[in-house]
């Protein structure tokens, strides 16, 4: 069986415009992603050429100003369009959004210059870009990365290792999070390194249980020189950039964990009405009733909790720990929708000839990437009740 287009959700958008563009990433998905979903993915294929039609269609820069190419539109727009993506296909939605968290520290603490130079590629010229924060020995613990840039003249060296870095390997440029001085969170500070910078490399990618597609990898700093030019922001400024982009990248996991949990429930509602047992659909049944209900109503709650956080983006006031509980809620209901899809499917869901075992393989990966979920409850319980007493 393949892939099914998930049905267009009925959506309250603010404008003509925002109607306009859900409509056209909706027929991207139906023409472009989902025909090849499954193939790709079980091949281990980036689809890069669809990056660069989402780029010339101008939808990697979509939250960033138009005066360096983006789409000025608010967070609430924007993360409706990676839902869709990721609805069609993880590797895609969850693609675009490290695409704008790679984008964020030079939008965000870029100078003037840099923007001028660097950000209407970024946002429109077919790159595709990468966020360097963990590492190897440092996960959680961001604050205790190792990776070094030392100055060298009126430039800076920079050695050390990355993990998990999302786009390894392909990225046109990578934001990268190095120590500068001392330990902790404030000696370190923030860089733009071209992906053909010499010195920079990068592992075969990680043999991942899902999201297959889309290649994760070490990337290695052996002597990679970066002028000074390409520093963001203020030496020391590093950590708290880092962390305000990820406030933001929590919001793009969770419209793609929305995403891919309403595929798997339009798979599982599709099959409950076709497949018979004891003489009528199973679909009749009242357990498997209530059973869907319970994943539409995750559905339509996170999709509900992300849009609310981003409002408040939008609107300039704090939302992290909005964010935080978006991205917790989110991942870990489509962790539960996904397994319950399988079930509704039964021993067909188990295989690999229905789409809902690769939905429930990727998943997982949500409430682990961009702040594990135990992060996430860390970080509401801190705006709750204030940081822990030691």
């Amino acid at each position: 069986m393949t892939d099914r287009v998930p049905p267009v959700v009925d959506r309250l958008l603010p404008t003509d415009e925002a109607r306009d563009l859900l409509a056209l990433v909706e027929d991207i998905a139906r023409r472009e992603i989902v025909p090849q979903a499954a193939e790709e993915e079980d091949a281990g294929r980036f689809p890069r050429e669809l990056f660069t039609l989402l780029s010339e269609a101008g939808l990697l820069g979509l939250p960033y100003p138009s005066a360096y190419g983006g789409g000025d539109q608010p967070y609430e727009i924007y993360l409706q369009v990676v839902e869709e993506l990721a609805a069609a296909r993880l590797t895609v939605g969850l693609g675009v959004s490290v695409h704008t968290l790679a984008t964020y520290a030079l939008a965000a603490h870029g100078t003037e210059e840099q923007r001028t130079a660097h950000l209407p590629a970024m946002l429109g010229g077919g790159q595709v870009g990468a966020y360097c924060l963990s590492e190897p020995t440092s996960g959680s613990d961001a604050a205790a990365l190792r990776t070094r840039a030392v100055r060298d003249g009126d430039g800076w060296i920079v050695d050390g290792t990355k993990a998990w870095t999302t786009h390894g390997g392909i990225a046109d440029f990578y934001t990268v999070m190095a120590r500068t001085g001392g330990e902790g969170a404030r000696g370190i500070t923030a860089f733009l390194v071209p992906g053909d910078a010499e010195g920079l490399s990068a592992a075969p990618p990680e043999r991942k249980m899902g999201l297959k597609g889309s290649p994760t990898t070490q990337v290695h700093f052996d002597g990679v020189r970066i002028p000074d030019a390409l520093r963001i922001g203020e030496e020391g400024q590093g950590f708290a950039i880092a962390l305000a982009a990820l406030d933001s990248g929590r919001l793009g996991v969770a419209a793609c964990a929305v995403g891919v949990a309403r595929a798997a429930l339009d798979e599982a509602v599709a099959h409950a009405t076709v497949r018979r047992q004891f003489g009528r659909p199973i679909a009749d049944f009242q357990g498997l009733r209530f059973l869907l209900a319970d994943m539409a109503t995750r559905v339509e709650s996170g999709r509900a909790l992300y849009l609310a956080a981003a409002r408040l983006r939008d609107a300039g006031r704090p939302f992290v720990r909005q964010a935080a509980m978006a991205k917790l809620h989110c991942t870990d209901a489509a962790m539960q929708v996904t397994t319950d899809a399988v079930q509704v499917l039964g021993g067909y869901g188990y295989t690999a000839d229905f789409p809902v075992e690769r939905y429930l393989r990727e998943a997982k990966v949500l409430q682990i990437v961009e702040g594990t979920n135990q992060i996430q409850r860390m970080v509401i319980a801190r705006h709750l009740l204030g940081p822990e007493t030691r």
